[in-house]
């Protein structure tokens, strides 16, 4: 097989879905509204067949196709097939809310699937060209996605912060790659660790460029101070497209992270550790003390992303395998949490009722006692209550972070671990202790109820067998 022939191979994946998606868009245009189901059935087929397409191509290490444009490594398969996941489970989620709402149209998946295709090229780039356009397939197809309900006017205000705001947070990550280019000479990502190393990770120019990365890896990931978008966003957009935002954008973001800094910029890591653990810090204590203060729902949960960047990026602060793994290990579980967190909403959603504030959750153990646990697994787990998969992640990102000496660190997370987990408890107690002010049944069919149920109890199964996820991150980070 020669280079040429390999390197479709390997991107066969990206292709088919590429190519699944133009097709649908031809196809829904022919869609009578009473159809429109098709458009979904078909969408969930195409993430099927590139599931099934990522997972015949096992790899024992990294390979390097299409002129050093493309990357494929075990640790991109895994992201490949927890985004398909990820992106499968909101369109379920997502189904009977935008039938409820007239807004049950094909822009929404294939707007999706384009989406996914951008977090698959972040995933498996090369070089800094193709992140940067795996960035901008990816947030362009966002914007559209958070202005979807035409009709909304805070959806429609929503997206043009993120529009505007993402934009400048573009031209900053694609000033930084100019900067890394000037000094290295390459946009290939294994040439620029290379030429770090010659041209020394003190220089000027490298060390501005990286300044610049950092801004935009931090503004894609929602970390304070770059985090003025994401709760406008997340309370703004419609849930589905919330519950799609809050789940496999953060995967992309995290490969956008570990391509960037720890394979092409490794040999400045004491540059960039130092500027991550403000970051972090700040996101932990800022997305925890500010959730306190919410009413709504999906205000509390995007200040809850903010604090959970705070904890990736402890494990990339790091620097090493351990912490690259605690870091992989906490972004997927985070997308498991988020996921059913976000899909409870749209569960105890109805027609011409959000249930997006936090007094919609009172009572739910008198109306719903399983879906009460559900939500009560997903909370603690959120908080990093043992025996769920939250504490496991917690706890291996605090791991690596105190084997390289941050003691202090590690420390403050904890801190502000005990701050947020009021919080989460609060919604608990509200379903437990609070007389509910809704008497309506949950109108949500049985497709929804039982994959929100299964979700639930893999924050538990994940979390009573921990070893199943952290020992699939230790293989393909080794």
């Amino acid at each position: 097989m020669n280079a040429s022939t390999l390197g479709l191979s390997l991107a066969s994946a990206e292709i088919w879905l590429i190519s699944a998606a133009c097709v649908l868009l031809l196809v829904d245009v022919f869609l009578k509204d009473s159809l429109r189901w098709v458009t979904m059935a078909l969408s969930l087929v195409s993430l099927a067949v590139a599931a099934w397409i990522t997972w015949q191509q096992p790899l024992d290490g990294r390979v390097i196709a299409l002129n050093g444009f493309y990357v494929a490594d075990p640790m991109g398969n895994l992201l490949k097939l927890f985004s398909y996941g990820a992106v499968a489970v909101s369109f379920i989620y997502s189904y009977e809310y935008l039938v409820r709402r007239g807004l049950f149209k094909g822009e929404y998946y294939i707007l999706g699937l384009f989406a996914l295709v951008g977090i698959m090229v972040m995933i498996s780039a090369g070089s800094l060209l193709t992140i940067y356009l795996g960035v901008e397939l990816l947030s362009l197809s966002l914007y559209a996605m958070v202005a979807f309900d035409r009709d909304s006017g805070i959806a429609a205000e929503s997206a043009m912060k993120y529009f505007v705001l993402g934009a400048l947070a573009s031209g900053t990550l694609l000033y930084g790659m100019s900067m890394i280019y000037g000094a290295t000479g390459t946009m290939q990502l294994d040439e620029i660790a290379l030429a770090v190393r010659e041209v020394g990770a003190q220089n000027g120019l490298l060390v501005f460029g990286l300044i610049f990365l950092i801004a935009g890896i931090a503004f894609k990931f929602g970390a304070v101070p770059f985090h003025m978008w994401l709760p406008d966003v997340y309370h703004g957009a419609p849930t589905p497209v919330t519950v799609f935002i809050g789940s496999a954008p953060k995967i992309a973001s995290f490969a956008l992270a570990i391509r960037l800094l720890a394979e092409s910029l490794g040999g400045m890591s004491d540059s960039w550790q130092e500027i991550l653990i403000v970051l972090a810090v700040l996101s932990m204590g800022i997305g925890n003390v500010v959730a306190i203060a919410q009413t709504n729902i999906k205000r509390m949960l995007a200040y809850s992303t903010i604090s959970h960047v705070g904890f990736i990026l402890l494990g990339i602060i790091a620097a090493n395998t351990q912490g690259y793994r605690a870091s992989l290990y906490y972004t997927l579980t985070y997308v498991i949490m988020a996921l059913g967190s976000f899909g409870m909403i749209l569960l105890l959603a109805r027609k011409g009722f959000e249930s997006d504030q936090l007094d919609d959750f009172k009572g739910l153990n008198k109306r719903s006692p399983w879906f009460a646990a559900v939500m009560m697994m997903l909370m603690f787990s959120t908080a990093g209550v043992p025996p769920f998969i939250g504490f496991w992640a917690k706890i291996e990102v605090l791991g690596a972070v105190l084997s390289v000496g941050y003691t202090w660190l590690a420390a403050t997370a904890v801190f502000f671990s005990v701050i947020g987990a009021y919080y989460y408890i609060r919604v608990v107690k509200l379903m437990y202790f609070d007389d509910p002010t809704e008497s309506a049944g949950i109108e949500a069919g049985s497709t929804m109820r039982t994959v929100i149920s299964l979700n639930g109890l893999a924050v538990l199964a994940l979390g009573i067998v921990p070893g199943l996820l952290m020992d699939l991150c230790a293989k393909v980070l080794p």
